[in-house]
């Protein structure tokens, strides 16, 4: 039941926040689960900002954060490679913030085509050149037992003014290229909900994910055993709902009739 959850796993991009900017009822529901003495951790697969940078961000926006409130797809994905790879050298595809994160984990990361490269890792990239693709598409093709990840498989990220293509729709573009895809870390990846419920000391049956996206928001919680609530102010249209495998036990217009649901209720 609703009443019941204590921690709320959000995700950012088109769930509680457009381009940055909070949308209507986000700040009255995160003081409704501080009031009851909840937690909520914001689960995003935007893997362009380190937690560093969320955190700068969220206080800005006024909302109470630290360290602790974050799980994203980048950081999961640093804690796969230093377990799987420790001091091997991983070529990445990605933003300065996502490679200055890896390297913050002892990641021996690098952008140039090495001899003794054993992974590669795409992730979003809003900072992708032409030459990024021509490289890694050439590791591929020419080192085509290497191992090849990336943190999430969204195609698209909301905007205010749309959409435009996520590191789901890169690793299309690579894939058309050279035959191969990866091993996707973030959502739906059920590391992300085992995470936050081992961080964070709540059970499974007092969590929820809130999220916008089907395919990653809705199928992580049904992955990890979690209830999920669908809100439709991102990717997701209510008409989705009727031919994905990925059902919701709850759907909510936005983030504002979700807390006014909750509130009516208790």
């Amino acid at each position: 039941m609703l009443e019941d959850k204590k921690l709320f796993l959000l995700d950012i991009d088109g769930t509680i926040a457009i381009d940055g900017i909070l949308i209507d009822g986000t700040k009255n529901f995160m003081n409704y689960v501080l009031d009851i003495g909840g937690k909520y951790i914001f689960i995003t697969n935007n893997s362009t900002k380190s937690i560093k940078d969320y955190v700068e961000q969220f206080i800005g926006l006024g909302i109470k954060v630290d360290e602790t409130n974050f799980i994203t797809a980048s950081y999961a994905t640093a804690l796969y490679l230093q377990e799987h790879y420790k001091e091997k050298k991983i070529f990445v595809v990605g933003t300065k913030s996502f490679i200055e994160e890896l390297k913050s984990f002892n990641i021996n990361t690098t952008e140039d085509l090495e001899e003794d490269i054993q992974c590669a890792v795409v992730a979003y990239d809003n900072e992708l050149t032409y030459k990024k693709i021509e490289k890694i598409c050439e590791l591929l093709s020419t080192k085509k037992n290497i191992d090849y990840i990336a943190t999430n498989p969204d195609l698209v990220c909301p905007t205010k003014f749309g959409f435009v293509p996520d590191c789901g729709a890169i690793c299309k573009m690579i894939k058309l290229a050279v035959n191969r895809e990866p091993i996707f870390i973030g959502k739906p990846n059920k590391i992300i909900g085992d995470l936050c419920i081992k961080k964070s000391g709540f059970t499974k049956e007092e969590t929820l994910v809130i999220g916008d996206r089907l395919y990653t928001d809705i199928a992580c919680g049904i992955n990890s055993n979690i209830d999920t609530a669908l809100v439709l102010t991102g990717e997701a249209k209510k008409e989705d709902i009727e031919t994905t495998i990925f059902k919701p036990e709850y759907i909510f217009k936005n983030i504002k009739e979700l807390y006014e649901k909750i509130i009516n209720i208790i």
